[in-house]
C-alpha cells in the first residue's frame, strides 16, 4: 500500500502548498484525486515520486510509505526503483526522438522486446508509428507514450497527471478503457490526477477531492457520484439535473458543507 499521511509541502520556504494531505493507494485499485487548478494535486503526486526537490520544494511535515516503508526522504531514482513511477502533464517527451526511442530510454538490462510488445498491446497505434519522430504525434499520441513510457519501468504504482487533459472525448474515453486494462491485465496501482471527474470517478475504486491544499472530501468513486456536491461543483449538476456554474455559488458554501 502506498500511504501518504498528513504531509505538508512548501515551496522556496515561504508558500504552504499543501496543508496536511492525506490519502491511501492500495494494491490493484484506481485512486482519483480531483480537484480545480491549483487545488494542489500535481504537487502531491511529485511530491510521492520525489521530484519536488528539484523544483525548490519540500517536505516539512508528515510522511509518505510504501508498505511501511518510509519513502519521502528518498530521491527520485530510489523512488522509481521501489516501484513507483509518475508519468507527468505536459506530454513530457523527447521530441526530437522516435517513439521506440523514447520508449527505450532509461530503460536497461534484457526483456526490452517483451516490454515494448507489452505497451503496443495497449496502444496499438504506437506500435504503427514507433519510426516516427515523437514530435510530430497528435496530442492523444503523445499522452499514449507519456503512458506508455512510464510502464516500461515495471511500477507497482503508477502517478498519472491529467491523461485527458486537452484531449476529445473520443480519445479521453479511450484512455481511460486503457487505464481499467492496465489495473487488471498488468495489476498496476494508478493514482490519477484529473479535472474531468465524470471519466476519473468511471474508473476508480476510491476518490478524493482536494481544495487550497487540503483533501475536502473523499470515498468509494460510486458513492462520490451520487454526491450532491461533486455533482454540483464537479460533473456540473445541480440537483435537478441542470448546468451550473461554480461562480453561481459562494465559496464558502462549499466548504462548509464539506468540512461540516
Amino acid at each position: 500500500m502506498l500511504k501518504i499521511n498528513n504531509i505538508e509541502v512548501m515551496y522556496h520556504h515561504s508558500i504552504l502548498v499543501l496543508k496536511g494531505v492525506s490519502l491511501e493507494v492500495k494494491d490493484e485499485n484506481v485512486v482519483a484525486l480531483l480537484g480545480a487548478n491549483g487545488a494542489g494535486k500535481t504537487t502531491t503526486l511529485k511530491t510521492i515520486s520525489g521530484i519536488l526537490k528539484a523544483e525548490v520544494g519540500e517536505v516539512t511535515d508528515g510522511t509518505i510509505e510504501l508498505d511501511g516503508i518510509r519513502i519521502d526522504r528518498l530521491s527520485t531514482e530510489e523512488i522509481v526503483r521501489l516501484g513507483v513511477t509518475l508519468a507527468m502533464e505536459g506530454r513530457r517527451i523527447f521530441e526530437h526522438l522516435t517513439v521506440e526511442e523514447n520508449l527505450r530510454v532509461g530503460r536497461k538490462g534484457g526483456g526490452i522486446q517483451k516490454d515494448l510488445d507489452i505497451v503496443y498491446s495497449y496502444f496499438p497505434r504506437l506500435k504503427n508509428l514507433r519510426r516516427q519522430t515523437s514530435g510530430f504525434l497528435s496530442g492523444g499520441e503523445q499522452q499514449m507514450l507519456v503512458i506508455g513510457a512510464g510502464l516500461m519501468a515495471h511500477p507497482r504504482y503508477l502517478l498519472l497527471d491529467e491523461p485527458s487533459l486537452g484531449l476529445s472525448p473520443l480519445l479521453t474515453e479511450e484512455i481511460f478503457k486503457i487505464i481499467g486494462r492496465i489495473k487488471i491485465e498488468a495489476k498496476t496501482s494508478i493514482l490519477l490526477v484529473e479535472q474531468n471527474a465524470i471519466a476519473a470517478l468511471n474508473v476508480a475504486d476510491y476518490g478524493y477531492v482536494m481544495e487550497n491544499g487540503k483533501v475536502v472530501l473523499d470515498g468509494p468513486a460510486e458513492k462520490l457520484k451520487d454526491n450532491e456536491d461533486v455533482k454540483e461543483f464537479y460533473l456540473g449538476l445541480s440537483q435537478i439535473g441542470g448546468r451550473k456554474s461554480y461562480k453561481e455559488v459562494k465559496h464558502y458554501r462549499r466548504r462548509k458543507r464539506w468540512l461540516g
